[in-house]
């Protein structure tokens, strides 16, 4: 609420009025999700805004926009005249059209081998987005389970949630004492799943901070995703992947298992989980060429985002 001056009037603001910044991400998408989270952290100095010119917005568009995903969005914004960066989340690049208008940038680490189809509509790759804050705790525990069922198929999906998944959730307890269970979609499916075992807890994406939670557990067995990627990458830390579900997981598997010793807890006849190595064990992060090694990717989102917020294009 305006505070009025004696006279009546609203005082004019001082100072430069900030630049207005929309973050679009799909909250039921773990990749979607972590990506857009993740370029918003560079950009403290932009007001967040939830304006999109949609049914019910309120207020002016704003400056520019981050849109990851979300083609509907990326055209709403466009045709208010909003400068949008539509971030495809995932390694691959968008099924549907990219819209003319809009700069492109496909989540792509320089490592992650090919070979990749030509780029549509002048598609540049972003490497790989990481957490802001890299740090881990120094007394870690439990065990992060990241599961993104997004765009699985059914039939495959309810398969993995009904019978692997409770043996996995389980053996992580049994060997880390606790166990948190973060799910982009079907989040209730997961929760009666996997009633009943101790020392246990479900939380769903949206509402969870996945990268501070992983600061403070000690492995992580996540969905072959991007997302769980950099997490592991940036901190150097152990991961374990749960079985690939759906095709893009078995593609980005496939493909991150070619350049990184990444254990696939695929087999039940072998342990589910890998423990960290030993004090001076090599480091399965080491195997990449650190001249291909790119974490500035949100850093580099971040950037094109002001840029456009100041001199749109």
């Amino acid at each position: 609420m305006a505070v009025l001056n004696p006279g009546g009037s609203v005082p004019a603001p001082s100072g430069p009025v900030p630049r207005r910044v929309l973050v679009v991400s799909r909250d039921d998408e773990l990749d979607s999700l972590l990506a857009g989270r993740r370029v918003a952290a560079h950009l403290a100095e932009l007001e967040r805004t939830g304006a999109a010119g949609g049914p019910g917005d309120q207020g002016p568009p704003p400056d520019v926009a981050l849109v990851c995903d979300d083609e509907a969005a990326t055209r709403r914004l466009l045709d208010l005249g909003v400068p949008v960066v539509r971030l495809t989340s995932g390694h691959r690049t968008a099924v549907d059209p990219v819209t003319d208008g809009a700069l492109h940038r496909v989540h792509r680490p320089g490592w992650l081998p090919g070979p990749w189809p030509t780029t549509p509509g002048g598609a540049r790759t972003t490497g790989l987005l990481v957490p802001a804050r890299t740090a881990r705790g120094r007394r870690r525990d439990g065990t992060l389970l990241l599961i993104s069922l997004w765009s699985v198929p059914d039939a495959e999906a309810d398969a993995f949630v009904a019978g692997p998944l409770r043996r996995l959730a389980a053996d992580a307890v049994r060997r880390t004492r606790r166990c948190e269970v973060v799910g982009d979609t079907r989040v209730d499916g997961l929760r009666d799943a996997l009633e009943g075992i101790d020392g246990l807890r479900v939380r769903r994406a949206a509402d969870t901070d996945v990268d501070a939670l992983h600061a403070e557990t000690e492995l992580l067995l996540a969905s072959p995703t991007l997302g769980a990627v950099g997490l592991a990458q940036a901190r150097r830390a152990p991961l374990t992947f749960l079985p690939p579900l759906g095709d893009v997981q078995r593609d980005l598997a496939d493909r991150v298992t070619r350049a990184v010793p990444v254990h696939v807890a695929a087999d039940p006849r072998e342990p589910s989980l890998r423990a960290p190595g030993p004090p001076g064990a090599p480091d399965p992060w080491s195997a990449l060429d650190d001249a291909a090694d790119d974490l500035r990717g949100a850093q580099r989102v971040a950037r094109t985002l002001r840029q456009l917020s100041l001199a749109p294009l």
